[in-house]
């Protein structure tokens, strides 16, 4: 007979059965075998449906002996494909799969925040209120307080109200002087002035000291896995040589100088390292500069109240024969500087995680550095000797040839007098000029 249908006689009788091809649960079995793992638990269900379909009458029973798995799974799968329902996009029906805690435990949400800000939503005795509230630990004590919970748990619990990890952030300067924009208004003013004739505008600053030796040098750099670079667990006072690295930065031409000290951070050694530069680069850079304008933080060696600072700058006025002006930044506004993020955040991104065994590699480090906008630095290692506790007087400090910028709001522009005034400097940007 045609097809799959035979005759087989029983009894006498002839019985019609309907059959199958030979061998098709081994077929479907070694399909399965292929697919199955490649699929998630909804696309194995609408596979083994597809085929219970195709098979016909007993093709659910079939299948699920070939694929090795339950009637009631293929049947499932039958049931999802029935005409008028539509795909759901997504292995599971909504609703599915195990509660949240925050679902099955309703009082889980609130003792959190309770926990974790005790002082806005909470009981201001809370046990973790002088703690560091780790996941781990707002867990342990959310589990006591019987929420019994996971530390991934709690982490996503927070997540969903809003909180984040978050440091502290510097932005509290105290009191503000109510002519702080005008103050920088005129130094942006004094150096524009300055560059528009070619005359120099640098930036100078003194580094963070730096450790000599096999010493930690913050930050990470890529190295073979589990081989990071051995260095001492200590550096006890006077064991390490310390290298002070003085910067300038000329705004114009985008090039950094560095003089490495190795005695101490006085104004001799900063005015000297400006000495260095304007031989070696300044001068050649701008050969008709006639003015030298400078920008400053107000402490450290070339600090506004420094004494020596003046005194040396004198003296590189007289040498050069330039007219020195100095523009001190206003107290707190020290990271405006320049040179800040100009010339520093560019060495301290390329020594990250490398130890300064000796000041040939710092020299060579510092020297190296470069940036998108085409810096080019120089460095150079200052031996001499520069002792602190040297005084100055009030007359020698009288006989200066200093000029101050008279600033206020009203009148912008300078008056210059004759003589310099010793006495407290004021809480707002300091200018002064060496002739």
């Amino acid at each position: 007979m045609p097809g799959n249908k035979s005759w087989l006689p029983a009894a006498g009788i002839v019985v019609l059965v309907w059959g199958r091809p030979e061998g098709i649960e081994a077929v479907l079995a070694a399909k399965f075998q292929a697919s199955l793992p490649h699929l998630d638990e909804r696309q194995r269900r609408l596979v083994m449906r597809a085929e219970a379909r195709s098979s016909g009458h007993g093709g659910i029973r079939l299948v699920a002996a070939a694929a090795g798995v339950r009637e009631g799974t293929v049947s499932r799968g039958v049931a999802e494909l029935d005409p008028g329902q539509a795909p759901l996009g997504r292995v599971r029906r909504p609703g599915g799969g195990r509660k949240r805690a925050s679902e099955l435990d309703p009082g889980l949400r609130p003792t959190l925040l309770a926990l974790v800000e005790p002082d806005e939503r909470g009981d201001p005795v809370s046990p973790l209120r002088w703690t560091t509230k780790s996941t781990r630990k707002l867990a342990a004590e959310l589990t006591r307080q019987g929420h019994r919970v996971s530390a991934d748990t709690v982490a996503g619990l927070l997540r969903e109200e809003g909180f984040s990890l978050q440091a502290n952030a510097k932005t509290i300067e105290g009191a503000r002087h109510p002519d702080r924009d005008a103050q920088f208004r005129y130094l942006n003013e004094q150096a524009r002035e300055h560059r528009d004739v070619g005359d120099p505008v640098i930036s100078v600053d003194t580094e963070k000291k730096a450790l000599i030796g096999d010493y930690k040098n913050a930050g990470r750099e890529w190295r073979p896995a589990r081989q990071p670079v051995k260095v001492n667990t200590h550096d006890f006072p006077g064991r390490a040589q310390k290298a002070i690295p003085y910067g300038i930065y000329d705004m114009t031409a985008n090039t950094g100088w560095v003089t490495i000290g190795t005695d101490h951070d006085t104004a001799a050694f900063a005015v000297a390292s400006i000495r260095r530069w304007w031989r070696a680069r300044g001068r050649h850079d701008c050969p008709r500069a006639r003015r030298l304008l400078i920008t400053a933080d107000g402490g450290g060696s070339n600090g506004c109240r420094t004494r020596g600072w003046k005194t040396h700058l004198a003296g590189l006025a007289d040498d050069t024969g330039l007219e020195i002006t100095v523009c001190h930044l206003p107290p707190g506004t020290s990271k405006w500087n320049e040179i800040e993020h100009r010339l520093f955040s560019h060495i301290t991104t390329n020594w990250r995680g490398r130890p300064l065994t000796s000041h040939e590699v710092m020299l060579r480090t510092i020297a190296a550095t470069t940036s998108s906008t085409g810096l080019t630095v120089h460095a150079e290692l200052d031996n001499g000797e520069y002792p602190t506790g040297v005084r100055i007087s009030d007359e020698d400090i009288a006989a200066l040839p200093i000029t101050r910028h008279r600033f206020t709001v009203s009148a912008k522009a300078s008056s210059r007098t004759s003589s310099h005034r010793p006495g407290k400097a004021p809480s707002s940007s300091c200018t002064c000029s060496w002739r």
